[in-house]
Parts: C-alpha cells; structure tokens; sequence
C-alpha cells in the first residue's frame, strides 16, 4: 500500500486483474487507486509492458487510460520520454490545498442548508464504518470511507458548478490526503475532526462545519509538506 517503487510481481489481491467489460474506465480506475495508494509513487516513471501484464490488458486501452489521468493532473506524458506520474511542487501544493479548503468550507455551509435526512443517515453510517477501519488499522479502507463522507457532504451542497470544481480539484490531492494520516497522531486528529464535522451537520450549524472543513484541509496540507519536506531530504541523503 505504501510501497514507493511499483511492483509487477506483487499480489494479484493488490492489483486484481481487469475485467473485460467497462475495460477503459476500469483501467482508469486501477491505475488512479494505485496513484492514491502509493503503489504508483510521485515522479514515478510508468513501465507500459509491467502495468500491461499487471492488469492483464494490451497498450492501447493502457495508454487511452494514461491520457484521461494526464487530462487530470495524474499523469506527466512526455514526448520520447512516456509518461509518469505527476509530482507536485511545494507551491502547487500549497495553492491547491487552500483552493480545496474555500470549496469545502463552502460546500460545508450549503450542505448544512440543504442536506436530507436520508443523506445524514448515510453519512452516520460511512462515519462509523470509518471508525471501524481506524481500529483495524486499515489504512485504505479508512481512507475510501472518509473521502466518501466528503464527496457526500459536497453532493448534499447542491451546486453543480461547485460539484464540477470540487471533483477536478480533488483528484489532483487524493493521493496526497491519503498519505496525510501515515503518523499516528494525525490520523487519530482527523478521526477527531470528523466526530465534530458530524455534530456540526446533526446540528444544521452552517458557520462551524464550514470552519472545521478548512482546518481541517489545511492541516492536511500541513502534515502533507512534512512528509514531503522529509522524503525530499532522504532523496537527497541517498544521491549524495
């Protein structure tokens, strides 16, 4: 899950094969989920012919799957070169966490506004399951979970125009918000912030959960520099 280097020979219960129907979206789909994950990490070059023989397809959907992740920001394609997966730079980083920040505090306000019972019910039920996950040690599964309660909080918002921002915008970040919680402590701060973002919802309180929303982004963005800061230092300890 957090292995940095992408393995052709690790289990197929890591990287299942594909299934022939819905071939081009599943692939899409595989590929993200191994970005997210780290099995694919940052600045990672692609090697076409393992990733073919991993998900048991041929190079054309491979590469029509590779054009859709470029389009999204996943995915560097250089001509000569191939491709690779996108690296951040700090300033990037920086900007697009306080972007995704504003969008969700926002999206916290109008949910608050808008959101039905049916849809807080839903969102209990991924929020325990969550906890559940924490428990367990589950990294992955924590992780699916809690990114479904904010896209659930985004839809409960009811701005289409919001919801298409919010959606290119966070698929640039969903591999770094999942290795936001790889220490302890900011794992266990984030289960904490989202038993408050919860009452805030049970409570119709607009202003609190559009607050917690972006504390909460921005200390993602915060554990997510010093993860980067330290992993930049490595890199240059082994060069040197």
């Amino acid at each position: 899950m957090q292995n940095a280097d992408f393995d052709a020979g690790a289990p197929s219960t890591l990287m299942p094969k594909v299934e022939r129907q819905r071939l081009h979206d599943t692939v899409v789909e595989h590929i993200r989920r191994f970005i997210v994950e780290g099995v694919l990490a940052p600045g990672k070059k692609l090697n076409e012919r393992e990733l073919c023989e991993t998900l048991g397809i041929s190079r054309t959907p491979l590469r029509e799957a590779l054009k859709v992740l470029a389009a999204e920001g996943l995915i560097d394609i250089e001509p000569n070169r191939g491709a690779s997966v996108s690296k951040m730079s700090e300033a990037e980083l920086r900007e697009t966490f306080e972007l995704m920040s504003g969008l969700e505090a926002f999206a916290g306000e109008l949910a608050c506004e808008r959101i039905t019972a049916a849809e807080l019910a839903d969102i209990k039920a991924l929020h325990y399951a969550m906890l559940a996950c924490r428990v367990q040690q589950d990294l992955a599964g924590y992780y699916s979970r809690n990114q479904a309660i904010h896209d659930k909080i985004n839809e409960a918002a009811r701005n289409s125009a919001l919801r298409q921002t919010y959606i290119a915008v966070n698929r640039r970040l969903q591999a770094l918000r999942f290795r936001s919680n790889f220490q302890t402590p900011k794992w266990d701060r984030a289960v904490h912030d989202h038993e408050e973002m919860l009452k805030a919802l049970e409570a119709r309180d607009g202003k609190r959960l559009s607050s917690i929303l972006r504390q909460h982004l921005l200390d993602k963005r915060d554990a997510v520099l010093q993860v980067q800061a330290r992993e930049d230092a490595s890199a240059g300890t082994l060069e040197s």
